[in-house]
């Protein structure tokens, strides 16, 4: 009994991550719809942009205004839309994940 106890606890623990939550966040948002973490759709992948912006201390801030605000001209010739429907502390939510991602 002990044994699959400490089973359902540590796999309840590696299956809610906080970054599956921020993932999901992102597909809530309709994020997704865009973007993928590992290949390009519409926008980048989310591991590209981590790449591009490692190592910028105000990364998260421009990624967060980017979320919010829209940009373009950054990845080339197609714009980002603002996300109307994204507050801003989601913002620097999935802002903060997508830096995380390697």
């Amino acid at each position: 009994m002990m044994k699959s106890t400490l089973l359902a606890l540590a796999i309840t623990a590696v299956v809610s991550t906080p970054a599956m939550a921020d993932e999901a966040l992102a597909k809530s948002k309709n994020c997704m719809a865009c973007h993928a973490i590992d290949k390009k759709v519409v926008g980048p992948a989310y591991k590209d942009v981590a790449k591009k912006f490692a190592g910028q201390k105000d990364a998260v801030d421009v990624l967060s205004n980017a979320i919010l605000k829209g940009s373009k001209g950054v990845w080339g010739p197609v714009p980002m839309p603002p996300n109307a429907q994204v507050s801003e502390a989601e913002a620097k939510t999935l802002a903060t994940w997508v830096m995380s991602l390697k």
